[in-house]
């Protein structure tokens, strides 16, 4: 259901992507390897809490998202990770932690790893873990428009694990 939604929103805006079907997979660096993508190339999509409102950071699959650097860009008083309960009806037609990192079908802010947009393209679950998205970094970043800023920690990857 919830590529169904993507596609329709992707393609009422003229957007060239590919859907790339996978096994089942789970961590971010499983579906990276399996799709034969860059861990750096590959986005997920941690939601968190920003001053109590829910937020989508948005960071390669190879990174962490670091909390003290999340709360510094969004000039926030607090930000903490969701929990599952915490979001889970927000994404109704998305299975939990496969979630697009397109905040603005969902009414969320979206904060995205500056690394991200070194990438010509990026790719993300597109709502199930069994399928992603990939197209041009450009056109995400015009569609959603998120705020870019170094919130992740860790090694960045350059080839799939």
């Amino acid at each position: 259901m919830a590529l169904t939604k993507l596609k329709e929103f992707l393609d009422s805006h003229q957007i060239q992507y590919i859907v790339i079907s996978h096994s089942v997979a789970y961590t971010a660096q499983g579906i990276a390897a399996l799709a034969h993508i860059p861990g750096r190339e590959l986005a997920k999509t941690v939601i968190v809490k920003i001053d109590g409102d829910l937020a989508m950071a948005v960071v390669p699959a190879s990174r962490h998202v670091d909390l003290n650097l999340l709360r510094s860009a969004a000039k926030a008083w607090s930000v903490e990770l969701a929990s599952e309960l915490e979001f889970t009806s927000r994404f109704p037609d998305c299975e939990t932690g496969a979630m697009p990192p397109f905040g603005n079908l969902y009414n969320m802010r979206v904060i995205a790893d500056e690394s991200l947009a070194h990438d010509k393209e990026i790719a993300f679950n597109a709502g199930t873990h069994r399928e992603l998205v990939r197209m041009e970094w450009a056109d995400y970043d015009r569609l959603v428009g998120p705020e870019i800023a170094k919130i992740a920690t860790g090694r960045l990857e350059e080839k799939a694990a």
